[in-house]
């Protein structure tokens, strides 16, 4: 194994500790109080890393990435995806009461979203990329970025019910309605309207519009939802296949060959999950059906998931990056939620698996972001993006699996 100190391009193993010497948890991977575990490395480490090296202090904003070692890169462009989803991050910690700092670093955060990345140009919405400085730099209107800027607003609103806050969540719907509707079903994939469609917008949505309803209670959410779960169960399902699929031709229609990303068949089981719960629309056969196809693409020697595969189940790329790995978990998570059988184990782990292979960085509170075949790292940095898939695991985690552990334990 490799010294953790020489970790360079392509050099990195999983695996590895930190050796600069700082406290790491000493406990291997394995699924006992693995959810204590994260959760501690979450709230010690990831939480004011993020909220720290994180952000820019000068220009304002949060970063796009941290280098190998744990320093801020303030001159790469931002996307507006990633700062709504640092926003939720803070937000959704302080109303744990995981980080109650998180609150002041989510306004922040807000307050610079809002006045650089709405509307600079005149146009309604929100741009798509920004300068270091702030600049717009791609005035595209992207559904997958609105998409999490709701999702953005809803868990801000959230922490205090702010009337101004409702303001830019009922602005945003009326932008998304009107102006990025398909008169086919769905959303387009943004202004201007690029091919081909794509079912990862649509599911963010769904996403949003859940956490949308939990946050303000208006059934208008929900029936918006529900038009999501109708396109995912007349389109973007194969029921005959049991995948989903990810390129779609304008009518939806599915280009073939099938791209199938078994995170994003994981990520729609717990979203599924969370539409029952809000709904009541029992959706236990989809979840079975699509947590069986990803469970396909996995590899034999990690027991990770695979970025890609095709629709009967061959891998198309072999790297694994770290959110599937996380989707795969907060698919367990939903499964011992609906007090399936095992459900609760395996969701352990495969939290391991994550501790085991992306999380124990050098850099405390940070991860690694993909590996090869070989276990060899393919990304030199510390990508922002993945943060919200890392925190929502763990928080799910801690929600069902904590919860039931502390249960365990009372009897």
């Amino acid at each position: 194994m490799n010294d953790p100190t020489s970790i360079g391009v392509g050099r990195g193993w999983e695996g590895e500790v930190a050796n600069n010497g700082t406290t790491i948890p000493t406990a291997e991977s394995t699924p006992q109080d693995i959810v204590g575990l994260l959760k501690s490395l979450m709230i010690e480490h990831s939480l004011p890393l993020w909220s720290g090296a994180g952000w820019d202090p000068v220009a304002g904003g949060f970063v796009e990435k941290l280098d190998i070692e744990g320093r801020a890169d303030c001159a790469a462009p931002r996307r507006v995806r990633v700062q709504a989803r640092q926003i939720y991050c803070f937000a959704k910690a302080a109303r744990m009461g995981w980080y109650p700092e998180g609150r002041e670093i989510a306004m922040k955060g807000l307050d610079y979203l809002l006045a650089k990345a709405k509307s600079p140009d005149g146009r309604p919405g929100f741009v798509h990329l920004l300068d270091s400085d702030g600049s717009a730099i791609n005035a595209m209107r992207d559904s997958y970025d609105h998409a999490f800027v709701l999702l953005a607003l809803s868990t801000v609103f959230q922490l205090g019910m702010d009337a101004q806050v409702r303001n830019e969540i009922e602005s945003l719907l009326a932008f998304i309605d009107r102006d990025l509707r398909s008169p086919n079903g769905g959303f387009i994939e943004g202004i201007p309207a690029t091919m081909p469609r794509r079912q990862n917008p649509q599911m963010h949505l769904f996403e949003a519009m859940i956490a949308t309803f939990d946050a303000t209670g208006d059934p208008v959410f929900q029936t918006r939802a529900g038009e999501l779960y109708g396109l995912f169960v007349a389109n973007l399902y194969d029921p005959r296949r049991q995948v989903l699929g990810e390129y779609f031709e304008e009518d939806w229609s599915r280009i073939e060959p099938v791209s199938v990303e078994p995170g994003h068949l994981a990520e729609w089981v717990w979203l599924l999950k969370g539409f029952e719960r809000i709904t009541g629309c029992p959706t236990a056969r989809h979840r079975s059906q699509l947590l069986a196809s990803g469970l396909r693409y996995r590899d034999d020697v990690t027991g990770c998931l695979f970025d890609e595969g095709d629709a009967d189940g061959n891998i198309r790329k072999f790297t694994r990056r770290c959110w599937p790995q996380t989707e795969i978990a907060k698919a367990w998570i939903a499964q011992a939620e609906a007090e399936e059988p095992g459900a609760a184990d395996q969701a352990r782990e495969a939290l391991a698996r994550l501790h085991r292979h992306y999380l124990r960085h050098p850099v405390l509170g940070g991860w690694y972001d993909q590996f090869d075949r070989d276990g060899r790292s393919l990304v030199d940095s510390i990508p922002a993006s993945s943060f919200y898939h890392i925190l929502c695991a763990i928080a799910e985690a801690d929600r069902v699996l904590g919860e039931r552990q502390q249960g365990e334990k009372g009897n």
